[in-house]
């Protein structure tokens, strides 16, 4: 039997549907090149498209998404 597992928190989760034994032995074959990481790349697309923002938008978010008061 050849099944695809996913890796989630450090936990092996079997797909739906597919029941194991408690004791099961399972081997498994890792890869040799593990994908890398996402490393934020993607979001440059998006940066400096948001001209029209408050120059203190960073400082006073809260202030403008839940009206809290401003800070200096």
């Amino acid at each position: 039997m050849s099944i695809t597992l996913a890796v989630e928190k450090d936990s092996i989760k079997l797909p739906a549907g597919v029941h194991l034994l408690d004791g099961t032995m399972v081997q498994v074959t890792l890869p040799d090149e593990v994908p890398p990481k996402n490393d934020g790349k993607w979001m440059l697309e998006f940066a400096g498209i948001a001209d029209d923002v408050p120059s203190d938008l960073a400082r006073n978010l809260d202030h403008y998404v839940h009206g809290q008061p401003r800070k200096p």
